[in-house]
């Protein structure tokens, strides 16, 4: 699309998604024409995905997963696409039946997707259906990040997570005229919300966090809970974040690699999954093999691997202190997750906790894993707002 009059620059146009045959094709002979890596040679640490499950994964995904079924899913919800700063955002915005529904926006992290949210979709828009009553109920609001899924990639460098905000502000007050809403987020989606609430737009009421920007630089006599929280959280920057360093340092590089290669692609994603999720050794366990593929292949088709390559160059000087939030905060600790969060850390950022609790099942990708407990939570978590 070319640039917009003013008179067009608010439309909000329907989106259906669709790829081409050609497209899903081509997949499928880049996969049969994989170039496989030498099989591990280990001491019985973890290297990476092992060669015998790659090609497990990957001959699934070229003879057996489904796209066209995973289309006619997604395409039951409505879609849309809007111009904001010379970006098309591409979003569902999915209304409750209730009179007196609240708006709700989802905010996906890395390396999710709107993917990740549309097992919540049922349950926050229908509670009555799904263990909830009436006053439960939120129109649902999931766009898809710049530089994500079906998002427009930019085309230009500064959309970092501020801007990224403020965009998603510009979608909920102006494009879609909510008064007052509300917004959850996990992952790098509960940075973007953490920033949205310290912003305080003007519709903003409250926020719901599954993953906290609170951790202290430094911590005096810590406590045992706080001591292990460091180690955890030093672990996730160091002997977990090969990813972000290559992404934040080198992203046009990594980006040849994700976008030339099925496979590479896929196991870029699904390790994540393998470490990241409350499993028993298999990351099937806690998720289906076509869920996890359902959000590979958004990326693949989607072509975003460049372009969520420069989100985390955009942000490379990201710190987990975010300062106070003022604006009320629920918190949902996943406690088997990579970060942990003692309260005491959470009440110092989050100095107007509305409501923290703490489950032992889910870990990293909360919505994912765990929709009815994450809605669950957010229905406690606003309850008295």
């Amino acid at each position: 699309m070319g640039d917009q009059t003013d008179s067009t620059k608010s439309m909000i146009d329907p989106y259906t998604l669709h790829i081409p045959q050609e497209d899903i094709d081509d997949l499928k002979q880049r996969i049969a024409q994989t170039r496989w890596a030498d099989e591990e040679v280990t001491d019985g640490s973890f290297h990476g995905i092992p060669l015998s499950k790659a090609k497990q994964i990957a001959m699934y995904w070229k003879d057996e997963y489904d796209w066209r079924r995973f289309e006619e899913e997604v395409n039951r919800y409505p879609q849309y696409t809007t111009r904001i700063d010379n970006l098309n955002i591409h979003f569902f915005h999915v209304r409750s039946n209730e009179p007196g529904a609240r708006a709700i926006l989802l905010i996906h992290g890395w390396p999710g997707s709107f993917v990740e949210f549309l097992k919540c979709i049922p349950f926050l828009v229908d509670p009555v259906s799904h263990g909830g009553t009436s006053d439960e109920a939120f129109h649902v609001i999931i766009p898809s990040l710049p530089g994500w899924g079906f998002t427009e990639s930019p085309k230009e460098t500064g959309w970092n997570k501020d801007r990224t905000a403020k965009t998603l502000i510009t979608l909920m007050e102006e494009r879609l005229g909510y008064v007052k809403w509300f917004a959850q987020g996990g992952d790098y989606g509960a940075a973007i919300t953490t920033l949205m609430a310290q912003m305080r737009p003007t519709g903003l009421v409250a926020i719901h966090l599954n993953l906290l920007f609170a951790i202290p630089k430094s911590v005096e006599n810590p406590t045992d809970e706080e001591r292990r929280a460091l180690e955890a959280f030093a672990i996730t920057q160091n002997e977990m974040c090969g990813w972000k360093w290559i992404s934040s340092t080198r992203p046009q590089t990594i980006a040849y690699l994700l976008s030339d290669s099925a496979v590479g692609q896929a196991m870029w994603i699904y390790e994540k999954y393998q470490e990241w999720t409350d499993n028993s050794g298999n990351a099937e366990d806690a998720l289906t093999l076509d869920e996890m593929l359902d959000n590979i292949s958004v990326h693949w088709f989607s072509r975003s691997a460049g372009s969520i390559s420069r989100v985390f160059w955009e942000n490379r000087n990201f710190g987990f202190d975010f300062g106070s939030v003022k604006m009320p905060v629920a918190v949902l600790i996943f406690e088997k997750d990579i970060f942990k969060h003692p309260k005491k850390w959470a009440m110092e950022g989050y100095p107007n906790m509305i409501h923290f609790h703490v489950t032992n099942k889910g870990k990293h990708f909360g919505a994912f894993e765990q929709p009815e407990i994450l809605v669950k939570d957010i229905r406690k978590g606003f309850a008295n707002l």
